[in-house]
């Protein structure tokens, strides 16, 4: 806000967007920041939106794919932690109990909010991306957000 208040009143070319982690285990950018990034129109390029791939459902029961992040960035302990581990379980059978490819709810609900202006997707292989951005044709049901904010409401931003 500091910075809009000055570039206003100094003519300085204005901020149009902020980049913070957002994603179904980090919400945070929600406490605060989504209001100003509405009403100031400075979006959100929301990076990580799959938790170093934990929503992807690629780390269930423990697994560690040779070439995934957390594998490969274990110094990166945000989104391996006991309280993330168990909410992303339940975000990963969440969408798994209503047909869905846990990776796209996941991107899906990150879109949908109305601070974000960009979803910074990863892939690292060329059906990994087909199915993310697939993800952008996915509707969200009134019951899935139900279930979402339910496993938000008991495990709030186990990723912070």
């Amino acid at each position: 806000m500091k910075f809009l208040q000055l570039a206003e009143s100094r003519g300085w070319s204005r901020a149009v967007s902020i980049q913070n982690p957002y994603n179904l285990l980090n919400r945070s950018f929600e406490v605060g920041l989504a209001e100003i990034a509405i009403r100031e129109q400075c979006g959100l390029l929301a990076y990580s939106p799959l938790a170093f791939g934990m929503l992807s459902g690629k780390y269930e029961d423990g697994a560690r794919p040779a070439d995934g992040r957390l594998t490969l960035f274990n110094r990166f302990s945000r989104y391996s932690n006991p309280q993330t581990v168990s909410a992303c379980s339940r975000y990963v059978k969440l969408a798994r109990d209503h047909g869905l490819d846990p990776a796209q709810m996941a991107l899906a609900f990150v879109t949908r909010q109305p601070f974000v202006t960009s979803n910074i997707i990863g892939a690292t292989t060329l059906a990994q991306l087909d199915s993310n951005l697939a993800s952008i044709n996915l509707k969200l049901t009134d019951e899935l957000l139900a279930g979402i904010e339910a496993i938000h409401s008991d495990q709030p931003n186990p990723a912070p």
